[in-house]
């Protein structure tokens, strides 16, 4: 199986572009952000005409997630337990949607983007990251064997190998301690960061801006991620950066992430019984 992570940058300005690229890399379930439409503007047809089922959260022109799968879609959830919102009175964003695909529980995520380090979009990242590994830590205390991807845009740039220069970064947000050591708590709680293993860095990116040439000049971050529980990344044979999607006319400034799995949820779960390992 196929699973795909892509910040899209409009669902509507990119659809064509979006459908064309699912044919073309053969991706069985893509985890989207920033759709930037509500859900009766989604361009749902696109998709379900390819084979794809689909679920979004869209509030407004946006933010906005969405699961596309063609193994099965269940369970759909819009945001996670205890996703600290925003505004006043303070209520959740479309930022997290969460489906069952061909046994895999996969989670799209559009971690805050944080903006100045003195501003209050900070705090809330922070706050959100802090949230997420909470709940991932929770689910993973639940059923150990849990087979799940937290994919997204995480707006943070781990490691400085990640940015293409740190003395630009500097007093900048994405690269900060707090942000880093918010991320890094998330991999601590059992989430394995399993594309780097296949495409290390550095020069390896996943996003670059649209202003000052940034994308033929390499000054690129990487901040899309797939974090994977670890009964899904004993599964995960191959991934990659799709750069040559950047490229182009009417590109999102956001490169996908593709992941290969090896086998099924279930004939992993069987594996474990057989082993021994399913408990009491």
């Amino acid at each position: 199986m196929r699973i795909a992570t892509w910040n899209v940058n409009s669902v509507r300005a990119r659809g064509e572009r979006i459908a064309a690229w699912l044919q073309r890399s053969d991706v069985d379930v893509a985890a989207v952000q920033e759709t930037k439409c509500r859900d009766d503007q989604f361009p749902t047809e696109l998709f379900t005409d390819l084979g794809y089922e689909v679920a979004h959260h869209g509030l407004s022109q946006w933010n906005g997630v969405a699961v596309l799968s063609r193994v099965g879609l269940t369970d759909v959830q819009f945001g996670f337990p205890g996703q600290p919102g925003w505004g006043e009175p303070e209520a959740p964003e479309a930022r997290a949607l969460g489906a069952t695909c061909g046994g895999v529980r996969v989670w799209s995520l559009y971690v805050p983007n944080g903006r100045e380090i003195d501003d209050p979009h900070y705090s809330y990242k922070l706050r959100w990251l802090e949230a997420l590994r909470a709940y991932g830590a929770e689910c993973l205390d639940e059923d150990p064997r849990a087979q799940m991807a937290l994919c997204g845009d995480f707006n943070v740039a781990p490691q400085d190998d990640d940015v293409w220069d740190m003395a630009e970064f500097e007093g900048k947000t994405h690269v900060t301690k707090p942000e880093r050591d918010a991320f890094t708590s998330v991999v601590d709680a059992g989430f394995a960061e399993v594309v780097r293993p296949f495409a290390p860095g550095p020069g390896v990116y996943t996003y670059w801006d649209y202003k000052q040439l940034s994308f033929p000049k390499r000054k690129g971050m990487r901040i899309d991620f797939v974090l994977a529980s670890p009964a899904l990344a004993s599964r995960v044979s191959g991934a990659m950066v799709d750069r040559e999607e950047r490229k182009g006319k009417g590109a999102s400034d956001h490169a996908p992430v593709m992941v290969d799995l090896d086998g099924g949820a279930d004939q992993e779960s069987a594996a474990a019984d057989a082993a021994g390992l399913g408990g009491a």
